[in-house]
């Protein structure tokens, strides 16, 4: 019987009772002040993250190459014989190019690595990441589990506001994302992640109240009557997220 490894990266966002749960191998990325880089859920957390921002907005960046190959060279010693690694978008990250190209240094024969792209990041990451879980589990099946990946990323939609879009420039990350001009005007792009990954502009509102209703109304005209899993993400907004979760659930059907 084959032994299948799910690995991912921090972008996932998954909470650290369910990567133990389920055995999940997390790569952690990487946050990097001046005095200091720290590991993306393991000794800085994303509150940490936000509380600092006025003083000093961090990079990021990917694992390093030694801690990828380390993870896979354990896998081989523990017996696994497949690994499916899902990364977050490489449009937002050279996390998917690295571990391809490190994967190839395997002989398949003794560790079979199938590295995916998600082409999404957090907790939309997440969902794919725990639905591959819950088809290995269930058959033993690399290509079920890949198959199963395409039509979760297939269905996932996404879409978020932000206060500035100051910090996501600085990453070098916007893509399609306009608003320059608007934020002088407080016009607020809804931003969604495309089908290669990248952000783009799916509307615009005036104001961040009328930006979070406009996220509420994309929500209902796209899922009205149908049951879904739905993730409501915040940083450091978490009075605004509760209100937004509440008022989805009165109109759709939430799975979880």
């Amino acid at each position: 019987m084959a032994k299948i490894a799910i690995v991912t990266d921090s972008a996932c966002d998954l909470p650290a009772y369910v990567v133990k749960q389920y055995d999940i191998k997390v790569l952690p990325l990487r946050v990097i002040y001046e005095d200091r880089e720290y590991k993306d859920g393991v000794d800085i957390d994303p509150q940490e993250v936000y509380d600092r921002m006025e003083r000093e907005v961090p990079k990021t960046s990917l694992p390093p190459a030694e801690e990828v190959i380390e993870l896979f060279d354990q896998l081989v010693v523990q017996g696994y014989s497949d690994v499916i690694c899902i990364t977050l978008s490489s449009k937002l990250s050279g996390t998917y190019n690295l571990i391809q190209m490190l994967a190839g240094d395997y002989d398949a024969k003794i560790l079979n690595i199938k590295v995916i792209d998600s082409k999404c990041l957090s907790m939309f990451l997440g969902f794919i990441v725990m639905e591959t879980v819950m088809e290995v589990k269930a058959s033993q099946s690399v290509d079920a589990a890949l198959s199963t990946i395409t039509s979760m990323r297939n269905k996932i939609s996404c879409s978020f506001v932000l206060k500035t879009l100051k910090y996501l420039k600085k990453g070098g990350r916007i893509g399609k994302v306009e608003g320059t001009v608007g934020e002088l005007l407080d016009i607020k792009p809804i931003i969604g992640i495309d089908a290669e990954g990248a952000y783009y502009t799916v509307t615009k509102a005036r104001g961040r109240n009328k930006s979070i209703q406009r996220i509420k109304e994309l929500i209902e005209t796209n899922f009205k009557g149908k049951t879904i899993n739905l993730a409501i993400i915040h940083g450091g907004a978490e009075e605004e997220a509760t209100s937004l979760l509440v008022a989805c659930k009165n109109i759709i059907n939430v799975k979880e």
